[in-house]
């Protein structure tokens, strides 16, 4: 066992909850910006003393309604300004927010809503309400359901009015660090999604400890960020509140197709993302370059990009090198910081592992990522490379307050001041994730001497082939995950003679990879999962990844299916993992017929 602690900056306060951090935020620069919000094709600054008012008077709008101290009020919104003001309005009237995802079918929806007891619901828009309305009928204790983008939350904060200041100081003061401040639901990619129990004090603590960590990203002047991704997702929502404590003004844009151009006026500072969206940033640009006949140039500033980011970390640039890098910086990489709004220093990029290629690339761009590590039960982050102390590659050391250990199989656990408190309702599952106080990750990693994590895998997905040999499938899938043409990758092999993958076409890449390949961009995806042009670009990422594998752990065979894997499907959580369980048994067929015949390294195609 090999256990590494970072000692806690800010002294722990147990009576402190997360409306605190607020008041505190407007005490400290009452007319500062704290978000921005669109209008007129820009964007309008909304103060914090603004929000706070804002804040204040939803709060007696939900207390008139009949909202009690301890109620469970479900939401289901995409990533808006309004996200943030019910979650704090919730926080001061005393009551409990149940994120759903806005993609939830309506069975996870009437899951969520029943399993948390939940008593009020608000969504926003009528698609929305049409899910939720569904299962209605089955939620006999929801009271009343608002629509968000009906105008519901004014004309609830319209309601308030007669609300005493008295009567919402009394309900946000309530709660204390150890009181409940919101019940998350896991993404359900190994089963039934379980509610995570996050405290006060799990948000309170790590915001005014993360703050400190990382004061280069969040305290410098003028620190903004637009963020994208889910908010109902824990890693986004940890982010909103820090953003509040620390002072960082943030922007939304929950339509990706509309990122760049929101990315252009609103000009971060820096960034909060998955790996998958810097794997399409570069492979849009890439493949942008290919169509203006510049992609050989493209790849060879990539080239000396990665090779400059290992030349700093080493210590020592040579001057060839230096020189290519300032004629690829003016002719590249200039243009690829500007089409992300030009002020990007910083993005903190989670949920699953960052090839260091593309860790590098960004680097040499001026862009550092900072990766970490954590899940819904750790609040989000555990461990995070920061902007004094990152080792691209890893995802950082355990945040301040925060001790994490690799047992002698391999298995990483956390203990700290982000660790939840219980699953709802479900002390087995409780019990069961608990070591003597150590919440058990279910994630394999290791440790460098500095005390840097690298996450190598997930106990429960580790492949056992029928030789014996161990495969962890994120070594195989993450490099052929990075190819332009490439969707999703799911690694097989556990218990069979050797390894073989599932791999899907991403929709949005296909049309304009074939366009510069020569050949008809209007392909269909069923018809490029046969094509040999396809299957041998496939093939090229296969033995890429291969490649960096001995023989017994390489994919032997692969199957490109005729269909996408997407959350609609049920083949993805809303963070966009993959549910491995789900997909074998789905393409149990499709996997067997692999195995059928000779087991040579081959582009195979089935219909999915």
């Amino acid at each position: 066992m090999k256990e590494f602690s970072t000692p806690a900056l800010v002294a722990a306060d147990p009576q402190a909850n997360t409306t605190d951090l607020l008041i505190d935020r407007v005490a400290a620069t009452p007319n500062d910006p704290l978000f921005a919000v669109p209008e007129n094709g820009g964007w309008r600054d909304v103060t914090s003393s603004e929000f706070l008012a804002q804040v204040v008077a939803l709060a007696k709008g939900l207390v008139a309604a009949g909202i009690e101290p301890g109620d469970m009020i479900g939401f289901m919104c995409k990533t808006r300004y309004e996200w943030t003001l019910v979650d704090f309005a919730t926080w001061f009237a005393g009551a409990i927010l149940v994120p759903v995802y806005e993609t939830s079918s309506p069975s996870q929806v009437l899951w969520n809503l029943s399993d948390s007891g939940a008593t009020w619901m608000i969504v926003e828009t009528p698609d929305h309400f049409a899910r939720f309305d569904e299962v209605h009928a089955e939620l006999p204790l929801i009271r009343q359901v608002w629509q968000v983008d009906l105008g519901d939350l004014d004309k609830l904060a319209a309601s308030g009015s007669a609300v005493p200041d008295e009567e919402i100081e009394r309900r946000r003061t309530l709660a204390v660090g150890s009181d409940i401040a919101t019940l998350i639901y896991t993404s359900g990619s190994t089963g039934r999604p379980k509610g995570c129990v996050l405290t006060h004090s799990n948000f309170v603590e790590l915001c005014r400890n993360s703050a400190l960590a990382l004061k280069e990203v969040v305290a410098e002047p003028g620190a903004s960020t637009l963020l994208f991704i889910t908010t109902a997702h824990v890693f986004a929502r940890f982010i909103s509140v820090l953003d509040v404590h620390a002072g960082v003004k943030t922007g939304h844009q929950p339509d990706t197709k509309q990122l760049l151009s929101s990315l252009a006026s609103f000009k971060p500072t820096f960034l909060l993302a998955v790996p998958r969206v810097f794997e399409k940033v570069y492979n849009s640009a890439e493949q942008k370059a290919e169509a203006g006949g510049k992609g050989k140039i493209f790849r060879a500033a990539a080239d000396t990009a990665v090779a400059h980011s290992k030349a700093l970390q080493a210590g020592k640039v040579p001057f060839g090198l230096s020189l290519k890098f300032r004629v690829f910086d003016r002719l590249v990489y200039s243009k690829l910081r500007e089409a992300m709004g030009g002020r990007v220093k910083y993005a903190v990029s989670g949920s699953a592992p960052l090839g260091s290629r593309l860790g590098h690339f960004f680097h040499s761009l001026g862009i550092v990522i900072l990766e970490g590590y954590g899940l819904t039960e750790t609040t989000a982050p555990a461990t995070v490379n920061l902007a004094d102390k990152f080792t691209i590659g890893t995802v950082g050391p355990a945040l301040p307050g925060v001790s994490v250990r690799i047992m002698d199989d391999g298995e990483i656990e956390v203990k700290g001041i982000d660790v939840f408190a219980e699953y709802w309702k479900n002390p087995e599952a409780t019990a069961a994730a608990f070591d003597d106080g150590w919440f058990k990750t279910g994630d394999l990693g290791s440790f460098d001497d500095d005390g840097f994590l690298t996450i190598t895998g997930r106990k429960k997905e580790i492949l056992v082939t029928a030789g014996g040999k161990n495969v962890a499938p994120a070594a195989l899938e993450d490099p052929i995950r990075a190819n332009p043409l490439v969707g999703q990758v799911i690694a097989v092999g556990d218990q069979r003679p050797f390894i073989s993958a599932l791999i899907t076409l991403d929709p949005e890449m296909l049309p304009v990879w074939l366009a510069n390949n020569g050949e008809d961009k209007d392909m269909t995806l069923a018809e490029a999962s046969v094509n040999p042009a396809v299957l041998a670009e496939v093939q090229r990422a296969v033995d890429h990844a291969n490649s960096g594998v001995s023989r017994a752990e390489s994919i032997r065979k692969f199957v490109v299916l005729s269909t996408d894997l997407t959350e609609a499907s049920g083949h993805l959580t809303p963070k966009m993992s993959i549910k491995r369980g789900v997909i074998l048994d789905d393409f149990a067929d499709v996997i067997d017929t692999m195995y059928s015949s000779a087991p040579a390294t081959q582009g195979v195609s089935l219909a999915g």
